[in-house]
């Protein structure tokens, strides 16, 4: 039986349930607008009650200290006849899960799109030291109009929190985990970026990059498994975009993107440069093979820092068609660097000979 009030908020109806309580959609009558109004539930023992009120209140203190137009906004908060409530952004559309679901196959620029705005919501989260760690479509809205909702801090790690994760405590989704999430080792930002990475490429081709029979498999997979490159499975995908679902799935946060906002930034790169298949083949053997070491800088053709080794900017140069290939393959081919070394130590040779005649 639906409640009549829930503090000052009239109950509408109930849009879901779940362990931690139900969700209805209510009306604010002081403001006049339809709120979301989440509460914690009741019919739980004592420790699960304690468990599931630290984590309501954590995704309360997070989501009220984020504005930002790709993160739900949080209303009010407060307590009525001894229930924990949220007022809520009242959301219409639907969850990325249903969109992927319908078996409907996304076009490459709305996933680009979708991608590039969540990127950008954890970027403004991270910002205010916000790690979400429980990226996965079923917390993210897409609405009518386009936009891309983050949703559920309830796990965020905050740094005033309480609550605190022991090393070897699992939190998350397991389909969507960062090794170090697997592993229960120390997550920062970048394990966000690493389940951003798996969404997006489940966006692209359709399928998850780590999939098993359990979960101890599946955890197995994100921890040892290198997927194959969404190209291989939906060949009309911009080549770019193999590389940037590496750079976002590298198993070492080290080398994965460091900021949400570079991985953003590279998305609506793509986006503007949708390079196709047969456009690529033709420049596929213009280079030799690279040996220089990744620290030898290269300009990044507009890209983000992320791809700032040579290796990295010669597989752009030709995804871009950038126009002087030439230059690049003239300045970087070991051949060439090795015939001009020796012709700078021919000419000190020669320079002090002249100083000894």
């Amino acid at each position: 039986m639906l409640p009549d009030k829930i503090g000052r908020y009239e109950i509408i109806s109930e849009l879901g349930r779940g362990a931690m309580g139900v969700v209805y959609k209510a009306r604010d009558p002081v403001l006049d607008r339809i709120v979301a109004i989440k509460t914690l539930s009741l019919n739980l023992s004592d420790d699960e009650f304690q468990e599931y009120e630290a984590r309501f209140y954590q995704e309360a203190k997070a989501t009220g200290k984020i504005n930002h137009t790709n993160i739900i906004s949080l209303f009010d908060f407060g307590k009525s006849d001894k229930i924990a409530f949220m007022a809520m952004e009242y959301l219409e559309g639907q969850e990325l899960r249903q969109i992927l679901d319908s078996g409907k196959r996304l076009d490459v620029e709305r996933v680009l799109d979708i991608a590039r705005q969540v990127a950008e919501g954890l970027s403004h989260a991270h910002e205010q030291n916000i790690v979400h760690r429980d990226i996965k479509p079923s917390n993210i809205m897409i609405l009518r109009n386009g936009i891309a909702k983050i949703t559920d801090f309830g796990i965020a790690r905050i740094p005033s929190s309480a609550i605190k994760t022991m090393t070897g405590m699992v939190m998350g989704s397991p389909q969507y985990m960062s090794p170090e999430q697997v592993a229960g080792r120390h997550t920062d930002h970048r394990t966000d970026i690493f389940s951003l990475g798996i969404v997006l490429y489940e966006m692209l081709t359709g399928t998850p990059p780590f999939k098993g029979e359990n979960v101890h498999s599946i955890m197995y997979q994100i921890v040892n498994y290198n997927p194959p490159p969404p190209k291989s499975l939906r060949p009309e995908l911009p080549e770019m975009l193999d590389f940037i679902v590496a750079k976002a799935l590298a198993k070492n946060p080290e080398d994965r993107y460091q900021s949400a906002k570079e991985f953003a930034s590279d998305l609506k790169e793509c986006s503007k440069n949708p390079v196709k298949h047969q456009e690529t083949e033709s420049f596929s053997a213009y280079f030799v093979e690279d040996t220089h070491d990744s620290a030898d800088k290269s300009p990044t053709l507009g890209i983000s820092r992320a791809f700032d080794s040579f290796e990295a900017t010669k597989q752009l140069a030709i995804l871009t068609d950038y126009e002087n290939l030439s230059e690049i393959r003239r300045n970087r081919e070991p051949g060439t660097i090795v015939l001009w070394a020796g012709f700078a130590v021919f000419v000190l040779i020669v320079i002090a000979l002249i100083f000894m005649i």
